[in-house]
C-alpha cells in the first residue's frame, strides 16, 4: 500500500495551515474526506472511547491497529496515527509497532512527551524523551522507512509553571531528535504561538480550544498544522443524546427527520 509521506510533509509547508480532519472510524474518516479535507488523523481519545476505554494507551496497539487498518483501507488522503507514547517500552517495541503502521500505508504519527499511569498524566524529561524519540528516528531511517514524526509536547496540557519558556526549552532539545514537526495542545495566547513558531523551523501544529485564534490568525502566527483532537466526536455523541431525548419526549421518530 502507498506511503503518502511526501505529500503529507508538503502539506506542512503551504502558506495556509494544514486543517487535519482528526477521526475515529471509517464513517467520520469518509465524511471529512467527502468535505475536502486534504488528510485525516486518528484521535486515540476518541478510539479509545468507542472501543469502551479511557484515554491513555488503555487498548491494546493491536486493538488500535484493527480500527487503523480499515480506516487505512478507505482513505484517500494522508492519514498520520495519535501514537500516544509510542504504545511500547523500548525502542524495538515502538519501531514495530511504526513499522505495522507504515506497511499498511500511514503516512505520519503523533508521539508525546507525557505518559499516563493510573490515570494521571505526567511529562516525561525531554533530554529522555529525546533520546527516546532521536533512537526510534534512527532505527526507522536504517530501514528506509519513511513517516512524518510530530513530536507533541504536553507543556501547555498540563498547565506546566512557565509552559512558554519550557516549551521553548524543549524545542532546542526536541530539533536534534529528527522529527519533521512539533505539536503544542492546549496553546491558545497568539502571543505565546507567535513565539513556538519563531523558535523553531519545524512546522507547529495546535490543536482546537474554545478560545483558540481562528485559522486566519492562526496562519498569521506562522502555524501550519491544526488538529481537531477529540472533540467533534465528543459534540456528536451530545447531539445524539440531546435527539434521542426528544424522541422519548415526543414519543415519536418525526424529529430525527
Amino acid at each position: 500500500m502507498k506511503n503518502n509521506f511526501q505529500k503529507f510533509k508538503e502539506l506542512h509547508t503551504q502558506s495556509e495551515p494544514l486543517l487535519i480532519g482528526n477521526v475515529w472510524n471509517v464513517q467520520s474518516a469518509g465524511k471529512l474526506e467527502n468535505l475536502g479535507f486534504k488528510a485525516i488523523g486518528t484521535s486515540s481519545y476518541a478510539i479509545a472511547e468507542t472501543l469502551g476505554y479511557a484515554d491513555g494507551e488503555e487498548m491494546s496497539f493491536d486493538e488500535y491497529l484493527f480500527i487503523i487498518k480499515r480506516i487505512a483501507a478507505t482513505a484517500k488522503v494522508p492519514l498520520s496515527v495519535d501514537l500516544e507514547a509510542g504504545y511500547g517500552k523500548t525502542t524495538a517495541e515502538i519501531v514495530a509497532n511504526i513499522k505495522e503502521l507504515y506497511k499498511i500505508g500511514v503516512s505520519g504519527i503523533n508521539i508525546e512527551d507525557s505518559v499516563v499511569e493510573q490515570g494521571a498524566r505526567t511529562i516525561v524529561a525531554a533530554e529522555i524523551f529525546a533520546q527516546k524519540v532521536k533512537a526510534v528516528a534512527e532505527e526507522l531511517s536504517k530501514e528506509n522507512i519513511e513517516i512524518f514524526i510530530n513530536l507533541r509536547s504536553d507543556v501547555f496540557l498540563l498547565g506546566l509553571p512557565d509552559a512558554l519558556a519550557e516549551a521553548k526549552r524543549r524545542i532546542s532539545i526536541y530539533e536534534t531528535t529528527g522529527v519533521q514537526g512539533l505539536f503544542f495542545p492546549c496553546v491558545i495566547k497568539t502571543a505565546d504561538i507567535e513565539a513556538l513558531t519563531k523558535a523553531t523551523n519545524l512546522p507547529v501544529n495546535v490543536m482546537c480550544m474554545p478560545d483558540l485564534p481562528d485559522f486566519n490568525m492562526l496562519q498569521n502566527a506562522g502555524v501550519k498544522r491544526i488538529s481537531m483532537g477529540n472533540f467533534l466526536n465528543n459534540k456528536i455523541y451530545e447531539y445524539l443524546e440531546s435527539e434521542v431525548e426528544t424522541v422519548l419526549k415526543n414519543q415519536n421518530f418525526s424529529s430525527v427527520f
